[in-house]
């Protein structure tokens, strides 16, 4: 799956000269967590997030407080320079960008222009998606050995049932690299028939792990 496959195009900006204030009042309308700040050439130069603004902002519990500094640019406190990504960059790989540098939202660029924008939430939504946890569907995890043509014919047993596969994931198994977990999301409510197909192959399965009695 790619970025453009899940980034959102109608994005919210501002400019380097607009104030604090008008930033605080786009998030507060919008209910956004991000403004990404550009220039005349829709060029992204910095990002603002409501964090930033809450921080810039003269404190409630302050008499004293001057509401003067909501009136500075908002340049001043914008985040630069910019991570970004490409619309045809993996989301897979973005994922690993938003763990590694903790981040909560990504600006999209294509010809140095700002086409969209992905935030955390995005990436969520399409990793339960990409995993089918949004599907009726039943949980099977099957303990095999790593080698080549493996999953192929674990997944020869799920056919001949005609059990229709949601997704597949595949992880190692703790500490030993001879092996793998292969995660099987079936549409079904009813496994035990694949279950005993699966066990009765001689696979082992660590989820479900109870034991089912054998067919007769």
């Amino acid at each position: 799956m790619l970025v453009e496959d899940i980034m959102k195009t109608e994005v919210t900006t501002l400019p380097p000269t607009a104030s604090i204030a008008d930033a605080l009042i786009l998030l507060q309308e919008n209910r956004l967590r991000h403004l990404p700040i550009v220039d005349q050439e829709n060029h992204v130069i910095g990002i603002v997030s409501d964090r930033d603004v809450r921080d810039a902002s003269p404190s409630i519990f302050l008499k004293d407080a001057s509401s003067s500094e909501l009136e500075n640019e908002i340049h001043t406190i914008m985040s630069t320079p910019v991570i970004t990504i490409h619309p045809m960059d993996f989301v897979e790989e973005v994922a690993a960008i938003f763990y590694d540098k903790e981040i909560a939202c990504l600006p999209v660029v294509s010809s140095n222009q700002l086409v969209g924008i992905v935030t955390e939430k995005d990436m969520l939504y399409t990793l339960i998606q990409l995993t089918g946890t949004h599907v009726q569907s039943s949980l099977i995890e099957v303990k095999v050995p790593h080698r080549p043509g493996i999953l192929p014919e674990v997944a020869a047993i799920f056919g001949k049932r005609k059990t229709n596969i949601v997704s597949v994931l595949i992880y190692p198994y703790k500490n030993d690299s001879n092996y793998k977990i292969l995660v099987f999301r079936i549409q079904t409510l009813n496994p035990t028939p694949v279950i005993q197909d699966l066990r009765e192959a001689g696979y082992q399965l660590l989820w479900p792990n109870n034991i089912v009695e054998p067919r007769r």
